[in-house]
């Protein structure tokens, strides 16, 4: 399962004490059905944290919608995505672009973490 970061929404991005908080306020999922290829399509609301931020360009404000960009955890670089479930330590680093935003934003930090909420939610059948 992975959240497909193209499409996602953002209401907000707060940063406080070294610690970022990206909120999805409908986080686009895909799940691969056990013993199928055959995928489906959910949203969920939840925030992807990160620790010990170094550095981060300046904050857009939301909402936003993300048009993609890379999730680095350590040697794996995620692009277009963030795999579920997802906590490591170590060198990580944030490049997303929004629309409407002209620079990616993005955030280095020494931890990261998805945190999802509610319950994810039926949205279609991907063949």
């Amino acid at each position: 399962m992975s959240i497909d970061l193209n499409g996602s929404e953002i209401s907000s991005i707060h940063r406080e004490d070294g610690r970022l908080t990206l909120h999805f306020s409908r986080a686009y999922l895909v799940k691969t059905m056990t013993g199928s290829s055959e995928r489906t399509r959910w949203h969920q609301a939840g925030d992807l944290v990160i620790d010990g931020v170094e550095e981060a360009s300046t904050i857009p404000s939301g909402p936003l919608v993300c048009r993609g960009g890379d999730i680095e955890e350590n040697i794996f670089t995620y692009r277009d995505m963030v795999p579920v479930p997802l906590e490591s330590r170590g060198h990580v680093r944030c490049a997303l672009m929004f629309e409407g935003v002209a620079n990616p934003f993005v955030a280095q930090g020494t931890a990261i973490r998805l945190e999802m909420h509610d319950t994810p939610k039926y949205i279609e059948h991907l063949r």
